[in-house]
């Protein structure tokens, strides 16, 4: 199953995430190969995990595609409809939005490499996975512009860099670049090259163009082939810094990486940006997706103004 989700290039947390649910699929029904097992077998299985298990409507939708792609693309043994599924309840959850004012708040708790992460979520709606993912080539400074490279679906994105940013990034990239150059002088300096680059250009992980903007402190070591160089920084260590940054804030609000996002969306459209721009930015495949966040605007429901505000100041006010 491996093999065939790499063919296809299915991405790593999506691979993880497809094992567990045949996995566990394959426990539920005592072990017994997936062969042995048809429609009903994967009915029981999807109507436990919303019955027994309470879990989410996307979690139950994720565990169906894993047990599809089992059947369809590994077993090449395709399941008939697949019906009389309990299908668990999908809330309608509005995400946490921070003002300006609470964002402002939160950023000067942060410092270095943290706040130069958070300002790319919030000021070009990047996932965090998608920031520690940049390579020095998605940043031009001229247009002012981040390209996100293969990012959730495996598309390709342009979004806005905050021009508070530029200068703080240039200095921070003299600083890696510095870095960099030594560990090739010492016989390292090789990062991971998306798919099969490697192959194609076997000098390429040295050049200082592919390197991680935000590298981890210690050089990772390649276990097959024993080259070093430095993967980028893991999410819990951003994460932790902000769980930090906002209860020094006084925050009350439950804040994480993928808050900053939502904030940014959120503004742009109280700033009055197209909401099909929005999208863009976004990477949304779905102009539907995007529309969630006129329901946050602060001006009312769907950002729309209220008529009551243009009347005449009421007795009180006078």
């Amino acid at each position: 199953m491996v093999e065939v989700l790499r063919v296809r290039h299915y991405s790593r947390r999506t691979e993880e995430a497809y094992v567990h649910w045949v996995r566990r699929y394959i426990g539920f029904h005592d072990r017994r190969h997936p062969r042995e097992l048809a429609e009903d077998e994967v009915n029981r299985f999807l109507t436990h995990l919303a019955v027994e298990e309470h879990v989410a409507a996307s979690t139950q939708n994720q565990a169906l595609s894993a047990i599809l792609f089992l059947y369809e693309h590994v077993l090449q043994q395709p399941l008939d409809r697949i019906e009389g599924v309990v299908r668990a309840r999908r809330p309608k959850r509005l995400p946490v939005v921070l003002t300006v004012d609470e964002v402002s708040r939160v950023m000067p708790h942060l410092a270095g490499v943290k706040w130069l992460v958070a300002m790319l979520l919030y000021g070009g709606g990047l996932r965090l996975l998608e920031a520690l993912r940049l390579r020095v080539k998605d940043l031009d400074f001229e247009r002012g512009e981040i390209t996100v490279r293969e990012g959730k679906g495996d598309k390709d994105r342009v979004t806005t860099m905050p021009r508070a940013t530029a200068r703080p990034l240039q200095e921070h990239l003299e600083q890696v670049k510095s870095i960099h150059q030594q560990d090739v002088a010492d016989g390292y300096g090789r990062v991971d090259l998306p798919h099969a680059l490697v192959r194609k250009y076997p000098n390429a992980n040295r050049e200082w163009c592919w390197q991680f903007v935000f590298p981890q402190e210690r050089r990772w070591r390649n276990a097959k082939t024993g080259e070093q160089g430095r993967h980028h920084i893991d999410e819990s260590l951003f994460s932790r810094s902000l769980k930090t940054a906002v209860r020094q804030a006084g925050l009350t609000k439950r804040v994480t990486s993928h808050t900053f996002r939502h904030s940014f969306a959120t503004h742009l459209l109280a700033d009055g940006y197209d909401i099909r721009t929005v999208q863009e930015l976004l990477g949304h495949k779905d102009v539907r997706t995007t529309m969630i966040y006129t329901h946050v605007l602060n001006r009312g429901g769907r950002g729309v103004r209220s008529p009551a505000d243009g009347l005449a100041p009421g007795p009180e006010e006078r």
